[in-house]
């Protein structure tokens, strides 16, 4: 695993990269809202084995070693802004043949990369993924707020973000509980995602209902599986690994052409 500071468009992420695989795809980590790459733990380089794919990770900016946010105000479209960044990302590092697998707000953005940018972008793993706000999802952040204010929570974070947390965590918050975000949505975007899909969600969720899922694997264009977990909720890759990883790596065998 190599890992280096890389600079695109005038923003420093830290990045992670194994090319054990020759010739095979890249599968690109999105971490979720308050993820990093280091909070995947081994879940990629297990995945990495059993689908015999490369592995990028990398932190957003403002999280995990990448460079600070600017500051915390967002804008109803920033995740459509780190889909972009991490085109210029893929393009710098000369990758055009990514699998994508994003949880929760990394679920999002890569549902976004792959309806702009369908040349680079081979196949989408979407887990717990949002593609519009629902009720439950505003109350998993007030509650998760919360806790970031009356637990130690922003200890075991810090161990990640370092003095970057404070940041991150207002930048998600706020928006997520705005007014104006709650008219947010991609559901336009899905028609423009034509390569294959699998949408994961534990069916206790507690930040989205299975609407989410069935809402876009019926919009896309391209093929779409879903994969529902009885028992499992927000983190099914941490959760039930196994199946997760044995799921995921069917699919990515399947789709790459190597069964």
């Amino acid at each position: 695993m190599t890992d280096k500071l890389v600079t695109v468009d005038g923003k420093t992420l830290y990045t992670e990269y194994t090319s054990a695989f020759e010739g095979r795809p890249v599968l690109v980590f999105l971490h979720d809202s308050l993820g990093s790459a280091q909070l995947w733990r081994d879940f990629p380089e297990r995945l990495s084995q059993a689908a015999e794919c490369n592995v990028l990770l990398y932190d957003r900016l403002g999280y995990g070693k990448s460079y600070p946010m600017e500051d915390h105000y967002r804008t109803n479209d920033y995740m459509e802004l780190e889909a972009d960044l991490l085109n210029s990302l893929l393009e710098k590092l000369g990758i055009s043949d990514a699998i994508l697998f994003g949880h929760s707000d990394g679920g999002t953005i890569a549902l976004i990369a792959a309806a702009k940018y369908p040349e680079r972008i081979k196949a989408v793993i979407c887990e717990a993924g949002h593609i519009f706000v629902e009720n439950i999802t505003v109350q998993g952040v007030q509650d998760a707020l919360q806790a970031y204010r009356t637990s130690d929570l922003p200890v075991r974070l810090r161990k990640y973000h370092g003095d970057k947390v404070d940041m991150l965590v207002r930048a998600w918050t706020e928006i997520w509980l705005s007014e104006r975000f709650r008219s947010w949505t991609i559901e336009y975007l899905l028609q423009d995602i034509t390569c294959p899909l699998l949408f994961i969600q534990g069916e206790a969720d507690e930040y989205g209902t299975l609407d989410q899922v069935e809402k876009t694997v019926t919009q896309v264009s391209g093929t779409a599986e879903k994969y529902i977990i009885p028992d499992t909720g927000h983190s099914p890759h941490k959760e039930v690994p196994e199946r997760v990883i044995s799921r995921a790596a069917e699919f990515i065998q399947r789709i790459s052409g190597n069964t």
